[in-house]
């Protein structure tokens, strides 16, 4: 089949008009459903109440029927006294009887109100003796009592059409006696995979392939736009397949995804498919974002047909952008608005001139107020978007955003709740263990990987709780000492040993030593190396034992331990260096060449935080002196609290 190139990228808003433009934006149509399942559906029209709510004069306190003015200067040293009836009325009753001058009725909560009366006594006024009742209180008429329709009249509007219905809006409807609901269609998206390398979750792991998350995420997204999606599986890549499965979508569907196919590849047959589409077919094939350009937006009668870029922040930006509002609109919902905070940012972020840049950002809180951290594990990313806080929008003509600039961010999600500890540095599976145990015991953590220096310069700023840092001082031999300021305190953590590591099966490194391994890989260009990202604990320790070489792979980057692990394993490099818990756990034959200490820096402004001090009593606790343990690491023998 030819490939295809992108047939006109072209910008954000004009691609956002033309979809527009091919389309009816207006909801799909109204349904009567139950009460029962009305929860979260959008009404189709104004409610009018049938009925007065309360539908009877209602006492409002266990008490007494009265007239007011037979009370007029009750008081406790002179009280009034009037007869008592023997009617009482229950909730639920119908009174017989009337209340007269001089006279009271006994009532409960939500009694009905017998005629006569005007006012109710708090049974806590009065005293009952026999047939009288002596009352301490002067009441005024309409006291204690909920007149009919003075909550809602018949005749009223009580809910307006376009109206989300939540617990609140169910219970108005229900009092006043609906039964049943008059609602806004959901629209029924249907939700198509594409590609040979996908597998369904649940299904046996192999190289090469990757999960389908898009396929649930969508199904999420779309629900929360006020859709129902209908996931169609896997279509591989089978041109008559999909043209059969797409077919099958629009005529059952009023929206259809497909994601992944939407590039220049070979292998990318949606694009192919959906160019069979006509009135009007496809609209855009292409947009100036980042993530997000390979987007094609089409329709078929009105009916909408995106692609969406396989890579799963790349799907999910665009799907905010492109399809949520769509959605939106077919189920009667407002377009959404998105709220916005001002922050600093933390790092220089470079951008490509052309094409506006969505940077996902971490906030936290700073010195003088919210910072923000770019999340930067790219588009294929699955976990990225779901630890976000929201995102920077660098316009197509900026091609820097200074470190200390201002930039707006947009929230994802509508409220903003900065964790109870912010922890920003090295990652490490002992960290990882800490954070959890502290999350069990009902504190909320925010952690930034961004490696040791940054981590420190972080702590150093004020923009963190803590900073896990293992860097080596070459001068010393020393690990973090001599990296500490007056600004921050040292909180000694646990040793790790720090290793080679390599496939056990690999015969070329099977018996040497670490000086005789570090001679075979600078000189065997047939032996990959997989390094550590720029600014990591373990990344000085390499460039140390190297001194100066760069065998082949040096400049293929991981950004964790667990990265170099997975990397050598599947055979994608042959070497590495990691700590032997990494190891351990996958596999792998280690060879220690240095012992490292991972401790923690303090901002010392924020030691006294209680989060702080809570992360300070779990390294103590001999619990977690024995999980360190019992996963490869070394606690010191006391860690002060």
């Amino acid at each position: 089949m030819k490939q295809q190139q992108f047939l006109n990228v072209i910008d954000r808003d004009e691609a956002e008009k033309r979809f527009h433009a091919a389309l009816s934006l207006k909801p799909l149509g109204r349904e009567t459903i139950p009460l029962v399942e009305a929860l979260g559906r959008v009404l189709a029209g104004d409610v009018i109440a049938k009925v007065d709510v309360p539908s009877f004069d209602r006492s409002n306190y266990d008490g007494f029927a009265v007239r007011a003015a037979d009370l007029t200067g009750a008081h406790e040293e002179t009280p009034r006294i009037v007869r008592l009836l023997d009617e009482t009325i229950a909730a639920g009753a119908q009174p017989r009887g009337q209340v007269g001058a001089g006279e009271a009725m006994t009532i409960a909560t939500g009694a009905m109100v017998p005629r006569g009366a005007d006012a109710i006594v708090m049974i806590e006024h009065t005293d009952a003796v026999a047939s009288e009742l002596y009352v301490r209180k002067s009441v005024a008429p309409g006291f204690g009592i909920a007149f009919a329709g003075t909550d809602v009249s018949a005749g009223e509007t009580v809910l307006r059409g376009s109206t989300l219905l939540t617990s609140r809006e169910t219970g108005v409807l229900a009092a006043i006696g609906e039964l049943n609901a008059s609602v806004w269609r959901r629209p029924i998206v249907a939700i198509l995979s594409t590609g040979d390398e996908l597998i369904a979750p649940g299904q046996t792991m192999q190289p090469a392939l990757v999960f389908d998350s898009n396929a649930q995420i969508l199904a999420d997204a779309v629900r929360e736009a006020g859709g129902e999606p209908r996931q169609l599986g896997i279509v591989r890549d089978d041109v008559d397949r999909l043209r059969n499965k797409l077919r099958a979508a629009l005529e059952d569907a009023d929206l259809v995804l497909l994601s992944g196919g939407t590039s220049k590849g070979q292998g990318d047959l949606c694009y192919h498919v959906v160019a069979e589409l006509t009135d009007p077919g496809i609209l855009v094939h292409g947009v100036a974002l980042k993530p997000g350009k390979p987007i094609c937006l089409a329709a078929s009668a009105q009916k909408p047909v995106v692609i969406l870029p396989g890579f799963p922040t790349s799907a999910v930006f665009t799907f905010h952008e492109f399809v949520a509002p769509v959605i939106r609109l077919f189920a009667g919902r407002p377009r959404q608005q998105r709220s916005t905070l001002s922050a600093t940012m933390a790092v220089q972020v470079n951008s490509e001139i052309g094409r506006t840049e969505y940077v996902l950002v971490g906030l936290v809180d700073g010195p003088t107020g919210l910072t923000a951290y770019p999340m930067g594990k790219g588009s294929g990313s699955v976990t990225t978007f779901s630890c976000a806080d929201g995102f920077v929008a660098v316009d197509r003509h900026t091609e820097i955003v200074s470190a200390g600039e201002t930039v707006v961010v947009q929230q994802i999600g509508r409220d903003l709740r900065l964790a109870d500890l912010v922890i920003i540095g090295s990652h490490c599976t002992g960290l990882d263990w800490m954070v959890s145990e502290l999350a069990r015991r009902g504190l909320t953590t925010k952690f930034l990987a961004v490696g040791s220096t940054a981590g420190l310069e972080a702590a150093k700023r004020g923009e963190c709780d803590l900073a896990g840092v293992h860097l080596l001082d070459p001068a010393t031999g020393q690990y973090n000492h001599s990296f500490a300021t007056d600004d921050v305190e040292l909180l000694p953590g646990y040793g790790r040993r720090q290793g080679i590591v390599f496939r056990a099966e690999d015969s070329r490194f099977e018996g040497r030593l670490v000086n005789e391994i570090l001679a075979l890989v600078t000189g065997d260009k047939s032996c990959l190396m997989v390094n550590r990202n720029q600014g990591s604990g373990t990344r000085v320790l390499i460039d140390l034992l190297l001194a100066g070489a760069q065998p082949a792979g040096y400049q293929v980057q991981a950004r964790s331990h667990n990265a170099v692990a997975a990397a050598v394993a599947q055979g994608r490099a042959d070497w590495g260096i990691a700590i032997e818990s990494v190891a351990t756990a996958n596999r792998l034959t280690f060879v220690s060449c240095q012992d490292e200490q991972f401790d923690f820096v303090i901002p010392r402004r924020r030691r006294r935080r209680p989060a702080v001090e809570a992360f300070c009593r779990l390294l103590a606790e001999q619990a977690t002196t024995r999980q360190l343990r019992q996963m490869g690491f070394v606690p010191p023998p006391e860690i002060p609290s």
